[in-house]
Parts: structure tokens; sequence; C-alpha cells
């Protein structure tokens, strides 16, 4: 397995492009599914998250071409010649959402249960019960879930939680389903309205009340092929951002939209650090120590529990004392003991840091207390998933000495080619 060799010590400063979201080009994929014309797709990452969404789309029929040069994928899908998709290399949480589009054109789908990255249960119960509400029968078997309906339809769904693989899971289930779909507590991240956006050029019936978290999808009976672009990757923006911090560095970042990020701006000027927007990206930057703060993860328009690992970096730059509050995965706080062997001084916790959560009172390690400023040291580590495995290499960079990072493969479901890009800002960063 390779291993990236980093040497701390560098300010990041120069130009970052950030690649295409890959929360939103997976989806897309998926979503092409649904027609059997062709689906053009720009802006796609070349990251192992699309690798295996373009397995799973070749497995059940597709042709997919995707140019590594110009970020475009292709995608044709004439006829589903293999609804039973249970011979993936590996396995993420992205075969579940095409059960919808196998439904509609096949009538049975067969998809291996969730995989992806260790950070908490990730209980598929929501999507199931909204495929059900919809007339879908749907069975457990050892390493699969079968499903079979001779035709789906409209249902009033409401979300206990707005989930967004649910919620995305819902919306592709509906765009062909007779009847309308209501659905209620939505998730409503800006990856799902470039999705939503995907499906309403290929003629869907959609309307999104964003504030009141409710999506309407009018059934349509065929879908057409699509020119879409794929928003920018937001988690990258917000991690070559901590990073620039963590480093007392200077970055600018082309072609994203402030809105995206509202509430990680709200806590860089909180920390102290400095932003400046204009028409063609944002610029970062800052100089250590910071200001001691508390983050609370939440559904979006909240911070990003994808934002909290990078950020923890910046906080353990910071004087004071600050509590992050996670409450979107129950157990997703351990690689703050890896920032502690670099010696950061952390402190996890049973107990909300912040108002009771819905993981309250049940002894999951949800919240953290983080002392600084520290000075890291370089150390041996393993990357555990993708967005720890990126709190990581800010770490290492900001550290003194030499740091050894495995779980390489981690990071490369996320981020394309990451120590390439981080050198072209003066990252020490080797891969061997």
């Amino acid at each position: 397995m390779d291993k990236f060799i980093i040497q701390g010590g560098n300010a990041l400063t120069g130009e970052f492009n950030v690649r295409g979201s890959k929360n939103a080009a997976s989806k897309m994929m998926i979503a092409s599914l649904l027609t059997d014309e062709l689906c053009t797709i720009e802006n796609v990452p070349l990251s192992a998250e699309t690798d295996i969404t373009r397995e799973l789309c070749e497995q059940v029929g597709s042709n997919v071409q995707i140019d590594a040069d110009t970020h475009i994928c292709s995608i044709t899908t004439k006829d589903i010649s293999n609804a039973r998709a249970l011979q993936l290399s590996r396995k993420n949480r992205i075969p579940i959402l095409a059960f919808g589009p196998l439904l509609h054109r096949k009538g049975v789908a067969e998809l291996p249960v969730l995989g992806g990255c260790p950070i908490g249960h990730r209980p598929i119960n929501f999507h199931i019960e909204g495929l059900k509400k919809m007339g879908a029968y749907i069975q457990r078997r050892g390493h699969s879930y079968y499903a079979s309906a001779k035709e789906l339809h409209g249902a009033n769904i409401a979300l206990p939680y707005p989930s967004v693989g649910a919620t995305e899971n819902i919306i592709l289930a509906a765009t062909l389903a007779k009847g309308k779909t209501f659905i209620h507590n939505g998730a409503t991240e800006p990856e799902i309205i470039n999705l939503i956006e995907m499906l309403k050029l290929m003629g869907a019936k959609i309307t999104v009340d964003e504030e009141a978290r409710t999506i309407e999808i009018g059934g349509v009976k065929k879908l057409h092929g699509v020119k879409i672009n794929v928003m920018p990757d937001r988690n990258e923006v917000v991690s070559v951002a901590s990073a620039a911090l963590a480093t007392s560095g200077n970055v600018f970042v082309p072609d994203v939209q402030e809105s995206y990020l509202a509430t990680f701006l709200a806590k860089l000027t909180e920390v102290g650090a400095h932003y400046e927007v204009n028409k063609n990206g944002i610029r970062f930057w800052g100089k250590t120590p910071y200001k001691a703060a508390t983050i609370e993860t939440a559904p979006h328009p909240g911070f990003m529990t994808d934002w909290q690992q990078p950020f923890a970096v910046v906080l353990a730059q910071a004087q004071g004392t600050s509590f992050i509050h996670e409450t979107v995965y129950e157990d997703r706080l351990n690689y703050l003991k890896s920032l502690e062997q670099m010696g950061a001084r952390v402190q996890l916790h049973t107990d909300c840091a912040n108002q009771p959560c819905r993981f309250a009172n049940k002894s999951f390690v949800h919240s953290a207390v983080i002392t600084g400023p520290n000075n890291l040291q370089g150390q041996e580590l393993v990357m555990p998933d993708v967005r720890a495995g990126m709190a990581l290499i800010i770490a290492a960079l900001a550290a003194k000495g030499t740091s050894t990072l495995s779980g390489v493969e981690h990071i490369e479901r996320g981020y394309e080619a990451i120590d390439e890009r981080l050198r072209i800002l003066g990252a020490n960063i080797k891969r061997m």
C-alpha cells in the first residue's frame, strides 16, 4: 500500500483548483440510469468514488466513457442487462441509490450492502421505508438487498432525520413513479440541488422549498438525455482552506460560490482567520495562533460533518479551549486520538458539548475539547477514512518534523491526486 511522507513546516501559498464534487458526481452517474439516452456530465472528479460508481453502472449495462483530460463523463444505458450488481470490486454507499432506476427499468434489483468509511452506523431504514411506501418489496439477503416492484407510485414520506442518502434515493425513485411524491424533512444540501437540476433538465418535475425542507416530485413517463456540470467540491474547498490556515499560509480558490460555504466562512471570522470573496473565487489566509471556537455539525445549512475534521487542526492551533459537537454521525471523532499522538491536547466525551442532540445519553463519543495552541510533531499514523485522512495530512503539513501516513486508499476515495496538487502550493509531500 502507498504511503505519504510529509515534511511539515511549509506555509501553503498559491492557487488551488478545486475538482467537481464527488458527492454530486456519483449521484448524477446513478441518475443517468433513469434514461436510455446519452448523459454528459462535466467536471467529474477522477476519484476512487467515481471509479466505483462507473463499475456499478457498467455492471448493469451502461457504456461509460470518462476523459481524464477534460473530466467529462459520457454515459449511455440503452438497456439494463443485469439488475443484480453484486460483483463490485469495492463497496461504498452508492449502489443502494440505484434501486429506483433499476426498478423502473427492470422491475427487480439486487444490490450489495453498504460500505464506505467507518464513521459510524449508517442504517438504510429510511431508504427502505421510503421505497416500501412507493410500492417496492425489499428483502435483506446474506450480503445484499433484493427489491422488486410492478410499479412505483407516489407517496407522502416524512423522514425522521434529513438524511442525504435517503432524500436522494426517494427523489431518484419518484421521478418516474406514478403520481406525486412529497418528502418532508428532506435534506437540501447544494449537492442535492445540483442533482435535482440535472433531473429537471432531463424532464423531471421537482419543486423544492429549502427553508421548509419539503420536496415535491411529480412523476413523468420518460426522462431524456442531458448535459450537466458538477458543482465544485465544498469539502475540498474547506480542506485546502484549513490547510492554508493551519500552516499560516495564503491560498486562492477560484470558481467557488460564497453561498456554499456560509457557516464555514462565519467560523473563519470567529477564530480570527481571513477570507476575501471576489468574482473569481475566494482567498483564504491567516496566522497562528487563532481564537478558540465551538463547532457543532448539522445538516445544511449548518456546519457540515465533513468539515469538522480539517477544521479541528485549525482549532488545535487556537489559543484557549475549543469544542467540537458531532451531531450527524455518532462515531466520527476517533481521528482526534491521532492528533493527540502528534501533541494536541484533546479530551473526548460522550456528553453533548452544546445543546442536547439525538446522541444525548447514548454513550456515543461525539464531543471533544481541544486546548491550544499546540506544537504538533510528526508521527507515523494511519488514515482511517477520507475526511479524517485529510485532517491528518493537514496536521502533518503544520507539524514539525516528518510524518508517515498510510491508508492512502481512503483519501483517494474523495480527493483526486491530492499529493500532486498540494505540492503546487509548496507542500513537502511524497508518495512512497
